[in-house]
């Protein structure tokens, strides 16, 4: 490691992130007394507000604020250091850790806890979505509804996922949307809508090749028709999308509006059924460490 004198770290740790007999709190304390690095570490439960982590973030003033976990927890960090200019590091913990992939975080947690201190810091855009922060994709369709069905489906994994997309594929509905992007109307019947801050999602399915974390823009990327290809695409092969049954749109701000209420999530969270959609930029919002 380089010369960290007087680095103190703050790491919130989902504990039921991932399948693993890891104990990782302990192997954060162990590994970062060696350095001479000052940590606390802060486990989520249910009454582990937003709040009650600014608090220790305010109270603990450390240099480096990390995530320890999937997603959803990369993105409870974000929220809590909207504003500081703290930059956030990510221990890839979860199921499909899709922002660390994007990201290009190893896996390994010994090399993933040595990048948060050796690794440069990069300001990226957010994405305000309904009022939810986006820091990776967040889509209403097919996708959200796939997500909702693998929350209750006993398979767990890449044939779970495979196995609820089969299911949504005979049962989702075209949407039929109005959208204002940039102040440019458009009519259209889609599968799914997906609002990208990144290119993949964590299944390593390329949804947007052009997409870049540090622009000021995001994609909006209008999938017409799902079919097996398209979710063996998605699963397997990770080809793009075909052209012919997607459109994508580059814009700092974004109204839909659904003839029935679709289903909705954010950086893989299943938040119900919508009809109304609003998005904008959040340029340069959030500090990242990334190799």
């Amino acid at each position: 490691m380089q010369d960290v004198a007087m680095v103190k770290i703050l790491f919130i740790i989902n504990p039921h992130s991932g399948h693993t007999t890891l104990n990782r709190a302990e192997i954060i304390k162990a590994h970062f007394e060696t350095a001479g690095i000052e940590t606390e570490l802060v486990e989520i439960n249910d009454s582990c507000s937003k709040d009650f982590i600014r608090e220790r973030i305010n109270v603990f003033k450390p240099q480096r604020v990390a995530a320890v976990g999937g997603d959803g927890t990369v993105k409870l960090a974000a929220e809590c250091l909207l504003d500081t200019n703290i930059p956030l590091g990510i221990v890839p913990a979860g199921s499909a850790n899709g922002m660390a992939k994007e990201l290009g975080i190893p896996t390994d947690l010994i090399n993933a806890l040595d990048l948060i201190i050796q690794g440069q810091v990069k300001k990226i855009h957010l994405v305000k979505i309904n009022e939810q922060l986006c820091i990776h994709l967040s889509d209403i369709g097919f996708n959200a509804f796939v997500i909702k069905k693998f929350e209750t489906e006993r398979g767990r994994g890449m044939w779970g996922y495979i196995k609820a997309s089969w299911k949504v594929l005979w049962q989702q509905p075209h949407m039929e949307v109005a959208i204002n992007i940039n102040g440019q109307y458009i009519k259209r019947k889609a599968a799914m809508i997906v609002i990208a801050n990144a290119t993949k999602y964590g299944s390593g399915a390329l949804i947007n090749p052009s997409g870049k974390l540090d622009d000021e823009v995001f994609e909006v990327i209008l999938v017409k028709k799902i079919s097996l290809t398209e979710i063996y695409k998605m699963m397997v092969s990770h080809l793009a999308f075909d052209p012919t049954k997607t459109e994508v749109y580059q814009t700092a701000s974004l109204e839909i509006t659904s003839r029935r209420k679709a289903h909705f999530q954010v950086d893989g969270e299943y938040l119900g059924k919508i009809n109304n959609l609003h998005a904008g930029i959040l340029p340069a919002a959030l500090q990242i460490v990334v190799p």
